[in-house]
């Protein structure tokens, strides 16, 4: 039995990633707190596989239930390792509260692992660890510049944990850096739920083209880019899913030694502007937007070079930015809206 520990498993890339571990062969067993998750997700997951899934409800700041699960589950044969708070803003305004969470979920999972013998995790990571890169093309043997938020911290530090744990020969882990996730299954049943303000661009593009908001805000018109606004890294939630599932049987076969990090992007930039042309290609809908000055801390341009993913998992990209903004408008689409 396959059997993958998946931990923050109802949130928006773990939901993904299950529904393509099924398909791949893998048994997830599922955990989260439902902090930031609705148990709702879980029937979600069910109504695309079409069988149920093995679920949990554990916090992973409690050692005891972490251990727990690790006993009920004996034939684990790695970690997938969401679990972890996320919103940047938050963080600035409860750094504690990160630092706590991120880093002693982190630990308590990493010492019931060591306990069981269990070597192979995979990090979920992200390019906040980079900070402003100098360089817009980011490579995995970028300088890191210091963190720009507590999050972004925690991710840092995690994966410093990581590393030193590996170096003692108990583990083996790949820490996926991933730019930026967007877009939703293509069945519209399962995508990124989100409560008040989004926390990034293409919520904001799809509640302005169902009428919760009147305008998008473009911040920052005069960079030194294609249009002037903000050049990011998008990447399919699905692809990430999929390239979760590679670095798994990588680590499975035995075909790392140690520690790892990997990109995970298109591999190209597109601006704010390129964003709301391509939402109206792929959809047909116009996005009334403004021009608004700069944001402090927006770095001008950043995207991956993932040709290491390429090179090390076989991992391309699939979907087109016109798939992801797509799946994303009509999952948009799907949600109760008052």
């Amino acid at each position: 039995m396959n059997q993958i520990l998946i931990t923050g498993g109802l949130g928006y890339i773990g939901s993904h990633t299950i529904v393509e571990m099924f398909a791949a062969g893998y048994e997830p067993i599922v955990i989260d707190n439902l902090s930031k998750s609705p148990l709702e997700v879980k029937s979600r997951i069910e109504k695309i596989i079409e069988r149920e899934i093995t679920f949990r409800k554990v916090e992973l700041c409690n050692r005891e239930e972490v251990d727990a699960v690790f006993q009920e589950f004996p034939n684990i044969l790695g970690v997938i390792h969401f679990a972890a708070f996320l919103l940047v803003n938050e963080s600035v305004d409860k750094p504690l509260k990160y630092y706590y969470n991120n880093l002693l979920s982190t630990i308590n999972l990493l010492q019931s692992m060591e306990t069981r013998g269990i070597r192979n995790i995979v990090f979920s990571s992200s390019c906040a660890v980079y900070g402003m890169p100098e360089n817009p093309c980011v490579d995995e043997n970028t300088p890191a510049q210091p963190a720009e938020s507590p999050y972004g911290n925690t991710k840092v530090m995690c994966e410093k944990i990581i590393r030193d744990i590996s170096a003692t020969g108990t583990i083996d882990a790949l820490s996926l850096r991933y730019f930026n996730p967007i877009g939703a299954h293509p069945s519209s049943i399962i995508g990124e739920f989100q409560d008040g303000e989004p926390h990034h661009l293409v919520p904001y593009i799809t509640e302005t083209a169902i009428g919760k908001r009147k305008e998008l805000k473009v911040f920052g018109f005069d960079y030194e880019t294609r249009d002037g606004s903000c050049i990011r890294d998008y990447i399919h939630v699905i692809d990430i899913a999929k390239a979760h599932i590679l670095a798994v049987k990588y680590l499975i076969d035995g075909k790392t030694n140690g520690f790892d990090v990997i990109n995970l992007g298109s591999g190209k930039g597109s601006t704010v502007l390129e964003m709301i042309n391509a939402f109206k290609r792929a959809t047909g809908i116009a996005i009334p937007y403004s021009l608004s000055p700069r944001r402090a801390g927006d770095v001008p341009a950043v995207y991956a070079n993932i040709a290491k993913a390429q090179h090390v998992l076989n991992w391309t990209p699939e979907k087109s930015l016109e798939d992801m903004l797509r799946d994303a408008w009509n999952f948009e689409q799907s949600l109760p809206h008052k």
